[in-house]
């Protein structure tokens, strides 16, 4: 099992910048990819940044050359670096986890979300 805890978010207005950390503990050397979503009220959870196990990281338009995810490995967090936020950010931002690990009985396949941290973008 994974424990995820995000942080960083809070109240920032139209145009400026968070940083958003996810702090992994538990089985962390079994985690393969890990991407950040966000939600917005009574709409779907959308992915928002991935980086895969490679390092490879993919971002869809809405947020390509305004958001950079990181990782590192070594302290096991997961960052998200956004700027030139928009209103339309606003969100619950999530973390997740996929793992890969080797059991008795074979490889076990499995994916862990935080809680989430708000993000309001606002004036």
């Amino acid at each position: 099992q994974v424990q995820l805890v995000e942080s960083g978010g809070g109240l920032v207005q139209p145009g400026g910048s968070l940083r958003l950390a996810c702090a992994a503990s538990g089985e962390t050397n079994c985690i393969t990819d890990m991407a950040w979503y966000r939600q917005a009220p009574g709409k779907e959870r959308d992915l928002v940044a991935e980086i895969l196990r490679t390092g490879t990281t993919n971002y869809p338009d809405s947020v390509k050359g305004r958001f950079t995810v990181s990782r590192d490995n070594a302290r096991n967090i997961l960052y998200l670096e956004m700027n030139r936020l928009k209103p339309e950010d606003t969100a619950v931002y999530y973390c997740k986890a996929d793992l890969q690990c080797m059991k008795p009985t074979g490889i076990e396949v499995s994916r862990y979300w935080g809680k989430g941290t708000q993000v309001t973008v606002s004036s």
